[in-house]
């Protein structure tokens, strides 16, 4: 019921700013232009939206039956964690990109997709992976992903209708003319920014925690999270620069590949998350990890390999 009314505030908001920017451009005309034109989004965005977001980033879905072990297993430990947390198997995707990264989509755990980057699959070992898959699931079991989905096609659409504003010139005879034009072209993006903001890092924390306690292992979640950081902060993620009002659904900001705790921030900042498993996991509270059977691992340090698999070139 929080995260229903949750959404349904997101899309007012996200509704209002678009009524806005059609009234900056076109007086009561733009207006009436702009809220058909949303009322029609918002139906079709939740309908929609996780296809529009996959289809951004090209995903290809994923299963058993692919020839590289790492898709493989990937696949076979959503299943396995899915059942464990008492959700419907999701659809499984991966994003050929070498930033390692992922994120969640759908309206309802019944309507759930998972996508991990090839970078993720290469650059971490599997018990990493599984952590971080285990997050996403989290958000899943949360029903954040109606809300994350929705206002990334929102939040992009307000971004673009607001840069029209540049082109259309807005309607000149309106007190502020052209300096409001130019004003609402560059605060109807960062307004649209800010609702998305505010709905990102309490979340994702909860998302740590709940993904903790899926997988069983906080320290494999605290490890990835840390690597992903480091590599994202030197692999440009073009689709994502293409598209930022996406930014908020990934584990890790594939912008900047880091956070802050502030006002501007689309996450927590790494080192606050890493913290926070840490602590979780010097409490015992999401137990030990456990190989699914036939999957032995050899421990050391946060970075549990599994025996025999390489992070070798993807195939």
């Amino acid at each position: 019921m929080r995260n229903t009314l949750r959404t349904f505030m997101l899309l007012a908001a996200l509704t209002a700013l678009f009524v806005g920017v059609g009234y900056m451009l076109g007086g009561v005309a733009g207006m009436a232009i702009a809220f058909v034109f949303a009322a029609g989004m918002n139906l079709f965005s939740y309908w929609n939206a996780d296809k529009i977001v996959l289809r951004m980033y090209r995903a290809q879905p994923v299963d058993e039956t692919h020839p590289s072990s790492l898709v493989r297993n990937y696949v076979a430990d959503v299943a396995e964690m899915a059942q464990k947390a008492g959700l419907p198997r999701p659809a499984v995707y991966v994003i050929e990109n070498d930033q390692p990264n992922a994120f969640a989509t759908g309206r309802d755990p019944d309507h759930a997709a998972v996508a991990a980057t090839t970078g993720l699959l290469r650059m971490l070992d599997r018990r990493e992976v599984r952590g971080v898959m285990a997050h996403e699931l989290a958000h899943v079991k949360h029903r954040d992903t109606l809300t994350m989905t929705v206002t990334a096609t929102i939040a992009g659409a307000v971004s673009a209708l607001a840069n029209f504003a540049f082109f259309l010139g807005g309607n000149r005879e309106r007190t502020g003319g052209l300096i409001g034009t130019i004003a609402i072209a560059v605060l109807a993006p960062m307004a649209a920014a800010l609702v998305q903001m505010a709905i990102s890092r309490g979340r994702e924390y909860e998302a740590d925690r709940g993904g903790a306690e899926i997988s069983g292992d906080p320290q494999a979640l605290a490890s990835a999270l840390q690597k992903i950081e480091a590599y994202a902060r030197g692999v440009v993620n073009a689709d994502a620069e293409r598209n930022p009002a996406t930014s908020h659904m990934f584990i890790i900001n594939p912008l900047s590949g880091k956070g802050a705790d502030n006002l501007f921030s689309t996450h927590p900042a790494t080192h606050n998350r890493v913290e926070a498993l840490m602590k979780l996991a010097g409490g015992g509270g999401a137990g030990g990890w456990t190989a699914p059977a036939g999957r032995p691992v050899r421990r050391s340090g946060t970075a549990v390999p599994v025996t025999g698999e390489r992070r070798g070139p993807w195939s």
